[in-house]
């Protein structure tokens, strides 16, 4: 009974010994009740590869880049492009699920409904999984934009601030986006006009700044040229400011009679020196009647080529939630989409994180705005973008399903024309994610999961241009580059001898039930080839994502 006793006290003793270390530890955070997922524990026995759907692929110049999207849950694409794009994309925007309680959010094939006392925890586990993979895709240089409302907005900072993601230090801005023109008179409260974008950096320090954003023509009509100065149009601004030191105060008498000094509590704009010299230089404008309080002339010619944004967006600036509905209307001759974004919204993040080359991601892409922003900018400025959509086809309004009959049919029409609108051109492929069984390690196992990652290995390549279709081996091509499937290492000279011709530069993957790279081999052309062994290399992501 002592013995008993004892470990009882002991028990107790180290409880709360424990009770008094959490508290020591306690940190400033989110937590949730983590949630399991279907979609999610399924990976531990299948794994997720690509189908292409062929009668979907779109080819109108095979010299412009190739635009993916990809039918399916976003958990496994982003699995897949784990593999295929790590650290290859340069932004990430996407617009979830709100989590209003309306039947906008599905979790394990279940709306959540507002009554759903774990309605919070689901979303976060939903979110969280996927920004997770969704950060191992981005370029140290890269940014994620994430479209939300007040439903979850505050969660959603403390999620992308958590060392796991994203990091607080990597927080760049939160932009408020006015989408609407109307105040809607039977608010109980207030009118809510807005929505929020979030942006942060993958890595901040990387990153810089963003870039600058066009000048338009209302902001140069701001400049002119009264007095024909031969350096061109000018506006002016006051020759103090706000702050300053009181040692640099002075006054000053030009030459034309004119006295100048601050204004009490404020201090010039230049020393008195300089001030001269711009007085010398033209540089001053005292007005037409030459009597005036002088002022500095600031030159269009020597301003920034561009203007840095506004965190507040206006929908005449980017559009509002009614002119994207009026606009994906025309596109598809039918009203099945009630909350599409705009594409001059799209168009202004991709501009300020990227320039004319980007990779764009969309893993929730809905209705397809963020792949026609990129088609649109690249048709305005001849750029050079890619874009990746992924999304489910789960039924919409009316029956309709998200990705074949909302989501393809616009990227097809904008691609080709709809209406009287000339069609912007553009190349995509279609593919739907399948699965692998892989529920152990077997040889037989590793042998399927190669044979069924043909169109994975193209993707990853970008090159989709069948050049051989044998049994033992494949080979692939784009402008520049080949890709080499081998299948059976015992091919391996066959297939130096189909490829002893080519000029250019082979990524070749070649069938392993280790993860023998066959190096010696192809010691004759290491110059030339890049070597890979498969299914390991995929394995090796697979493996860190489904641990």
């Amino acid at each position: 009974m002592m013995d008993i006793k004892t470990d009882k006290e002991k028990l107790l003793f180290e409880i709360e010994r424990l009770k008094k270390e959490l508290k020591k530890k306690k940190k400033y955070g989110l937590v949730w009740e983590e949630k399991p997922e279907e979609v999610v524990e399924m990976c531990k026995e299948k794994l997720p590869v690509l189908k292409e759907v062929k009668n979907k692929e779109i080819i109108t110049d095979k010299d412009k880049p190739v635009n993916l999207l990809i039918e399916g849950d976003n958990y496994h694409a982003l699995s897949v492009l784990n593999y295929t794009h790590a650290k290859k994309i340069d932004v990430i925007y996407i617009d979830p699920p709100y989590n209003t309680g309306n039947k906008d959010f599905i979790f394990n094939d279940r709306y959540v409904d507002r009554e759903d006392a774990y309605r919070h925890s689901k979303w976060l586990a939903f979110m969280g999984k996927r920004l997770k993979l969704a950060k191992n895709l981005l370029k140290d240089t890269g940014v994620i934009f994430i479209s939300i409302d007040d439903n979850e907005m505050a969660q959603l900072k403390l999620l992308m601030d958590h060392s796991d993601l994203f990091g607080e230090n990597n927080f760049i801005n939160i932009f408020v986006w006015n989408k609407k023109n109307v105040v809607q008179n039977d608010a109980k409260f207030a009118s809510v006009n807005h929505e929020y974008v979030v942006a942060y950096a993958r890595n901040i320090s990387k990153l810089g700044s963003f870039n600058l954003l066009p000048r338009t023509d209302e902001l140069n009509a701001r400049y002119n040229n009264p007095d024909n100065d031969l350096r061109g149009p000018w506006t002016s601004v006051a020759l103090q400011a706000k702050s300053g030191t009181e040692s640099n105060i002075y006054e000053i008498t030009f030459s034309s009679g004119v006295k100048w000094k601050p204004v009490p509590g404020t201090y010039p704009r230049l020393t008195k020196e300089s001030l001269i010299k711009a007085y010398q230089e033209g540089r001053l404008w005292f007005g037409k009647s030459g009597k005036n309080v002088p002022r500095l002339k600031k030159y269009l010619s020597e301003v920034k080529k561009g203007v840095v944004s506004n965190s507040i967006l206006l929908p005449q600036e980017v559009g509002s939630t009614q002119m994207a509905k009026e606009l994906l209307k025309k596109i598809l001759c039918k009203n099945i989409f009630e909350t599409p974004k705009p594409l001059g919204l799209i168009e202004k993040l991709i501009m300020l994180a990227a320039r004319e080359n980007a990779l764009v991601l969309d893993f929730m892409a809905g209705s397809g705005t963020t792949g026609h922003a990129v088609l649109d900018l690249n048709k305005e400025d001849s750029g050079g973008r890619q874009f990746i959509l992924c999304t489910n086809n789960q039924d919409e309004n009316g029956g309709h399903k998200i990705c074949t009959d909302i989501c393809y049919p616009r990227i097809k029409n904008v691609i080709f024309g709809y209406g009287n609108k000339e069609g912007l051109g553009g190349n995509i492929k279609y593919f739907k994610t399948d699965f692998v069984v892989y529920d152990e390690p077997t040889d037989k196992n590793k042998i399927k999961l190669t044979d069924q990652a043909t169109e994975m290995l193209c993707v990853k390549e970008g090159t989709f241009e069948l050049v051989r279709d044998g049994e033992d081996f494949k080979i692939f091509k784009n402008s520049n580059h080949y890709t080499g499937i081998i299948f059976d290492h015992m091919a391996i000279p066959a297939f130096k001898k189909a490829t002893r011709d080519i000029k250019g530069k082979f990524s070749i993957y070649i069938f392993s039930l280790g993860d023998e790279t066959f190096d010696d081999e192809f010691k004759d052309i290491k110059q030339k080839v890049q070597l890979s062994p498969i299914p390991e290399a995929i394995l090796r992501v697979y493996r860190k994502i489904f641990r």
